[in-house]
């Protein structure tokens, strides 16, 4: 039975490993070991039989807004149920820190439209295109659907996109006169 688990750093060779074999097929991006030791606090690994066979990453961009990235299974155990897993193991851990939006950029958007994640533009979700996507390679090209999931779900509401949400004006202190 597989193990869920937060991410150890004798875990990065084997994420390494997985990210890197979907990044050579272009279904994501290529992660760089130092990237993966300077951040493997953000992943939960699944193990089966004391091997790492799955992984994701949840990584922040506001107090209301994470990413779940780099969301890989072994290739042998795709249809295991371990993404689905990985997936709903961040979501808990999203929700934990108060989050209201977790979102996803996606070659596979079905996925994560049968976990109850839903389609917005990827303008939507600036904070993620300022901070990664201009400098992605891909950026002109961009075959990744921007899914977000709504952690904040009050009396059956949906909360509003990352994007549409606005922030309460803040008074200023009255000046001196």
């Amino acid at each position: 039975m597989p193990i869920l688990r937060k991410a150890r750093l004798s875990d990065v060779p084997s994420i390494f490993k997985l990210v890197h074999q979907y990044a050579l097929e272009e279904v994501m991006l290529p992660r760089s070991l130092p990237e993966l030791y300077e951040n493997v606090w953000e992943f939960t690994v699944t193990e089966q039989a004391s091997e790492v066979v799955g992984c994701g990453a949840l990584r922040f961009y506001s107090e209301e807004l994470a990413e779940i990235r780099s969301l890989c299974v072994d290739p042998a155990l795709k249809t295991a149920g371990l993404g689905r897993a990985i997936t709903q193991q961040l979501l808990r851990e999203a929700r934990s820190y108060g989050l209201r939006s977790a979102f996803a950029l996606t070659t596979v958007p079905g996925f994560f439209a049968k976990m109850g994640f839903y389609q917005v533009e990827r303008g939507e979700l600036p904070l993620k295109v300022w901070r990664d996507c201009l400098q992605c390679e891909k950026y002109y090209r961009c075959d990744e659907k921007a899914m977000v999931y709504d952690l904040a779900k009050l009396a059956g509401r949906k909360a509003a996109p990352p994007a549409a949400r606005k922030k309460p004006r803040r008074s200023r202190p009255p000046t001196p006169g």
